[in-house]
């Protein structure tokens, strides 16, 4: 081997090693980002605390909606529910209750009304909706 040749392979070597170490690194996500690990949201205490939080923001908007009757009625269960499917990490529920926190009144009004709106941030075990006969074609057809 000579001198020239030397660099070359070095250089080779690293861009071997810098490549495998990106390749080998997790996909963004599948640590539940910002370096924590993905921990799956425990269901009864995110309802829980969604029926406190909702019990503390009717409160605070002045809102007599059935809905907030019930999350202030210590006997009531929580009116939180999730499809069988449905597996929500920690950070989905965290990021419902901030997006809960934050809002207006007016905007928190609709989320306990009778036929309430769902902030996008909650709304992470959507079930989707079946596709009309229309939309589907069948296998082979041009």
């Amino acid at each position: 081997m000579s001198r020239r040749d030397a660099p070359g392979r070095l250089s080779l070597a690293a861009v071997i090693v810098a490549s495998a170490t990106v390749l080998a690194a997790p996909t963004v996500g599948d640590v539940g980002g910002c370096g924590r690990v993905a921990t799956e949201l425990d269901k009864d205490v995110f309802a829980a605390t969604r029926k406190r939080e909702d019990c503390r923001r009717c409160a605070e908007c002045d809102l007599s909606l059935p809905r907030c009757v019930r999350a202030c009625d210590a006997g009531a269960p929580p009116e939180v529910r999730f499809p069988l499917t449905c597996q929500p990490l920690l950070h989905d529920g965290e990021a419902c209750l901030r997006a809960l926190r934050a809002a207006s009144c007016d905007d928190y009004a609709t989320y306990v009304d009778d036929a309430p709106v769902t902030p996008s941030e909650c709304d992470f075990c959507r079930v989707p909706d079946p596709l009309p006969p229309s939309a589907l074609i069948e296998a082979g057809t041009p």
